[in-house]
């Protein structure tokens, strides 16, 4: 019996674990378990307030009792593996569709996990994490253990603003999170999010946890923010201001019924962060610490990778004449295109064309999301060193069904009067809707349930004939069932499909 089978059988464990003592009187503090699985956790505090802290606190009590999962982009908490035995997943290691399928597996075996972010830029950190997010929520319901899904900083998972970010990763990092919170604990996800300013939170994240944990902020905004979700009057708000380090209020069903301070208790594993205790700098004499600083200096610079190159200069800066010059050979270049040009371009249309077609070859790949299919799709482009066109994730959502849709078949005019008629369809119902269409210009049977199934990434029969329905009553296509038990689906200005067996 593997890991999940044998997990299954297991013995009840105590739902209860320490976290600190009252502030005040000092009796011990305790979280439910249990009740956090159903209620999930927000925990606010600012740099140097103790919240990394609280997490790892919050961990090593519940280590053992559950499964765990850590979204740590900072690598702060990849020591639980030296003391608890977890796993930790290099998110700059790995692959897009690596990161899904370890995902995966971390749900079918149980194991608890760190996915450590520190060495990717701030928009790979969040894609990577919105991928590992989307598919623990994506897992089979057989594997619908429970499992604690901790997801430090969060606000850079789930901005408030887009801020630098690219859209289209925000709406990919947006549902994931969502996900998490709102839909996740019927799949037995318990989100607990931690984040230096609530302001800077998507409010539909912050708003789904039931419990909460306060720590120091400084800023009115917060501090109203944070006494509104603990349930204390506005003038009271100050109090937030002058908690200690490590010392947290607390309220929610697994914490307490009423707000209670909270100083949080030891713990065992360690950051790798800087130590915040002072320390003395040498006493080293002036002279040997200059020697030291200048020791091999220039072999050691060389040893260095080169600094990337000087941006150009700006253009105002440039001789007249020569600007003038320039900017009539870019309008040549780019109304009078070469023949060299047209080829190349043709040549990277072809390769993105192949692309599309390899993953949509593969076996059920329209039952996965759209974001991983979409990171699988930009891996193969630069592998291959090309340019992926400039899709973003609409543009590529329907170039893929597209190429589900097979139909490179059709002759260019056929392609074209289709993709047309296309442009009005929503884009998770375009691949059937186009398979429907090519079925009618070919004058074959109308696609079965089965096929429509497989390209619509469903397994519900239910859902294709709300499919069917809701696109008769656009107008798209027109729906016929014969007394024999057939069906005919005819598409406007297609034309006429044969009738089904």
């Amino acid at each position: 019996m593997g890991p999940s089978g044998a997990a299954a059988t297991s013995t009840k464990v105590d739902a209860k674990i320490v976290i600190g003592q009252d502030a005040t009187t000092g009796q011990e503090i305790s979280v439910d378990l249990e009740e956090l699985l159903a209620t999930r956790l927000l925990v606010q505090g600012n740099s140097g307030s103790g919240k990394s802290h609280l997490l790892r606190r919050l961990l090593e009590e519940s280590a053992g009792r559950v499964q765990q999962v850590v979204i740590d982009p900072e690598g702060d908490f990849v020591s639980l593996a030296d003391h608890f035995g977890h796993v930790v997943v290099d998110g700059a290691a790995h692959s897009s569709a690596e990161i899904a399928t370890l995902a995966a597996r971390t749900r079918e075996h149980r194991a608890s996990v760190v996915l450590a972010l520190e060495g990717l830029d701030v928009e790979q950190q969040i894609r990577c994490a919105a991928m590992f997010l989307t598919a623990l929520f994506d897992a089979p319901r057989e594997h619908w253990f429970p499992v604690l899904v901790v997801v430090d900083e969060a606000q850079m998972f789930a901005p408030a603003v887009a801020g630098e970010i690219n859209e289209d990763t925000r709406r990919m990092t947006l549902s994931a999170m969502t996900n998490l919170m709102c839909r996740g604990r019927k799949r037995g996800l318990a989100g607990i999010v931690a984040t230096q300013r609530l302001a800077k939170l998507a409010k539909n994240v912050a708003a789904e946890a039931s419990n909460f944990l306060m720590g120091r902020t400084f800023l009115d905004i917060d501090m109203l923010r944070a006494a509104d979700l603990l349930g204390m009057e506005r003038r009271q708000a100050e109090r937030i201001r002058d908690l200690q380090r490590g010392c947290f209020l607390g309220l929610g069903p697994a914490i307490s019924r009423r707000p209670i301070s909270v100083k949080i208790g030891a713990v065992r594993s360690g950051s790798k962060g800087a130590v915040a205790t002072l320390v003395p700098p040498p006493s080293a004499p002036p002279e040997e610490m200059e020697a030291l600083l200048r020791s091999e200096l220039a072999s050691a610079a060389a040893e260095r990778p080169a600094a990337p190159p000087p941006p150009p200069p700006s253009p105002h800066s440039q001789d007249p004449e020569r600007l003038a010059e320039r900017i009539a050979d870019f309008e040549t270049a780019t109304t009078e295109p070469s023949d060299e040009t047209q080829e190349g371009q043709q040549d990277q249309d072809s390769s993105i064309d192949a692309i599309l077609r390899e993953l949509a070859d593969e076996p059920d790949c329209t039952f996965q999301p759209a974001s991983s299919l979409y990171q699988m799709f930009l891996s193969r482009c630069r592998a291959r060193r090309i340019s992926s066109r400039g899709l973003d994730m609409t543009g590529f959502r329907r170039s893929f069904a597209v190429a589900v849709a097979r139909l490179d078949s059709l002759d260019p005019d056929s392609r074209a009067h289709i993709l047309q008629l296309g442009t009005t369809v929503d884009d998770d119902l375009l691949a059937p809707f186009l398979t429907i269409a090519k079925a009618a210009a070919e004058g074959f049977s109308s696609p079965d349930e089965d096929e429509l199934a497989r390209v619509y990434g469903t397994n519900s029969p239910g859902r294709i004939r709300r499919l069917l329905d809701h696109l008769e009553k656009k107008g798209l296509i027109t729906v016929r069932d014969d007394f024999g038990g057939g069906r005919t689906i005819a598409v406007p200005g297609v034309e006429a499909a044969a009738t089904s067996d």
